[in-house]
């Protein structure tokens, strides 16, 4: 039985940090090798950061991508080095570098390129079209990259065809909830279809609107996993492995090179004693703590790697902009948000109450700017203008428009970022005044559905013996209190009822027959489907926000703003 030791770096880079995720490289190269690791692998496209867009348009990024690559290679002594970059030769490929002892030993060139939801690799990449064997300790070794082991045909069965007893698969694969039960099912179904064991490091952090949430793991030959990484923090997952290579099945991959296929020895097999390692599989985490810590990471790296270190949230003592808080303070410290109610002659005690509770249980900031006397001021240089139309929506929207106005102009003077509190049931409908609540830098719960965000405040609430969250916001009525007595449900219908019309229209893309079969009412199916179709241009002007769902508004779902299909 031959031994490798393997560590899985599943680390949080910056896309176009290209210097600091070199330096967060080497960094974890020298701690594998202090632990006796024989190969250590980064995630898919580590030293430009995942994704990098249309920066990989720009030939100076290329250029100085593959100089930071080159650094990382030097640094290889006495290991094996996986890393994920971007070659340009001749054309440019989502690449892994492999290196040892100071020398580029190959590029693998990415084959399978995703074109689909949040993906737009065509857009960049050529595929490659090779399967290497390294060969490290005396074992066979593939290499691929994310894409590439989703498909039972794709290059791993290549690689195990060659011989490979192991495959490292260098990933970005973004969260969304029950993602990482997709993962496993689809990784263990492959290493014991291809009788290997198969490496899979995962990038974790937070990029705009995704979230990788790391879970790297080893699977052995039978589809077990023997050791896994935390979700949503960096990590450094290190397994031995033993295999027999006195088989027929080795020495059939050492007659593979008349077939093309290409073997590197990069080093022959030791005699070396390894410690025996602690036990290092993490038990993911349930549901809702999921969710929960996607939310935190995605709002804590958004703001630092835009370069702010403070927030600025309008609470209204309503469920979302408390939700929305509490993310932000467990994100950020309690020091970096500052909450601000801003309430009219239509908001109740209560909700200031409870604001001011919410903000004393969390220990931030809080500030009370009414917003009467600009609301007055208004509505009497409009008068004029209004006359002969009675008060309405304009009315309601004023209001909502002034306090976006206000709490841009305290981000404006205090250089603070603006996090909006819109849930997507209301985004989905249209529920949500452009230029008023909707005017900010990042929208947190963007890609929350209403019944969810009630989950996660009760959720968040058991983290401490004391609700950190009120009970009353919880529990009364969701309103916008932009007129006498509102409530959500004056304008649409309950959450329990919207929400699964929302997901199986926006979502999974029902049609309007499909979607009545299920048993709901004609007529508001209708009412609903008109709803998210006209509200296109308000989702197209919204700021970006975290995808926990598998299809968000952005991203994944890009419909037409000028469409008059009907689809009823």
């Amino acid at each position: 039985m031959d031994k490798i030791r393997i560590a899985l770096a599943q680390i949080n880079t910056t896309v176009g940090d290209l210097d600091n995720n070199t330096s967060k490289i080497i960094n974890y190269v020298n701690l594998a090798r202090s632990s006796g690791a024989d190969l250590i692998a980064f995630p898919e496209l580590t030293i430009t950061g995942y994704p990098p867009e249309d920066l990989l348009f720009k030939n100076q990024f290329i250029e100085d991508n593959i100089a930071c690559m080159n650094e990382v290679v030097q640094e290889s002594k006495d290991i094996t080095v996986v890393v994920g970059f971007v070659d340009s030769s001749p054309h440019l490929y989502n690449s892994a570098a492999v290196a040892h002892n100071g020398k580029l030993i190959d590029i693998y060139h990415k084959q399978l390129l995703p074109n689909y939801g949040v993906f737009d690799e065509k857009r960049y990449f050529s595929p490659g079209n090779t399967c290497p064997i390294y060969v490290i300790e005396g074992i066979d070794l593939g290499v691929n990259i994310c894409e590439d082991i989703w498909h039972p045909d794709g290059p791993t069965c290549s690689l195990q065809s060659s011989g490979a007893r192991v495959i490292v698969n260098i990933s970005s694969s973004p969260y969304y909830a029950g993602r990482l039960t997709e993962r496993e099912k689809m990784l263990t179904n492959r290493a014991k279809e291809n009788d290997v064991f198969i490496a899979y490091v995962n990038l974790v952090g937070g990029q705009d609107e995704l979230v990788f949430d790391g879970a790297s793991m080893l699977v052995d030959p039978e589809g077990q996993i023997i050791q896994q990484g935390y979700q949503f923090k960096e990590d450094l997952v290190i397994s031995d492995l033993e295999i027999n290579t006195s088989d027929d099945r080795t020495e059939k991959s050492k007659n593979r090179q008349s077939n093309n296929v290409k073997r590197f020895l990069i080093t022959e097999k030791t005699n070396d004693t390894k410690y025996n390692l602690s036990d290092q599989h993490r038990s993911p985490l349930d549901e809702l703590s999921e969710v929960y810590s996607a939310l935190v990471t995605g709002t804590r790296d958004y703001v630092y790697k835009t370069g702010f270190d403070k927030v600025l949230i309008a609470l209204s003592g309503g469920i979302d902009s408390s939700l929305v808080t509490t993310i932000a303070t467990d994100a950020l410290g309690p020091d970096n948000v500052v909450v601000v109610a801003m309430p009219s002659r239509y908001s109740s005690d209560g909700s200031l109450n409870d604001s001011k509770e919410l903000a004393d249980n969390l220990g931030v900031e809080f500030q009370v700017i009414p917003i009467e006397p600009p609301f007055i001021s208004s509505l009497d240089v409009l008068k004029p203008h209004f006359k002969g139309h009675k008060p309405g929506l304009a009315e309601e929207n004023l209001q909502s428009r002034i306090r976006g106005l206000l709490i841009m102009a305290l981000s404006n003077k205090k250089g603070w970022l603006v996090l909006t509190t819109g849930n997507k049931s209301e985004m989905a409908v249209g529920y949500a005044t452009i230029y008023g609540d909707m005017a900010g830098g990042y929208a947190v719960i963007k890609d929350v559905p209403k019944t969810l965000v009630y989950k996660l405040a009760i959720h968040r609430n058991t983290y401490s013996n004391k609700p950190t969250i009120p009970l009353n916001i919880i529990e009364k009525p969701p309103s916008a209190e932009l007129r006498p007595d509102q409530k959500d449900e004056d304008s649409l219908p309950p959450y329990e009822i919207l929400d699964p019309i929302l997901k199986s229209y926006v979502e999974d893309d029902r049609t309007f027959a499909e979607i009545v079969s299920m048993g709901y009412d004609q007529t508001m199916v209708k009412d609903i489907i008109k709803l998210v179709d006209r509200s296109e241009y308000k989702r197209r002007q919204a700021p970006p926000g975290i995808k926990i769902t598998p299809r968000n508004f952005g991203r994944d779902r890009r419909m037409p703003v000028a469409n008059l299909y009907k689809p009823f």
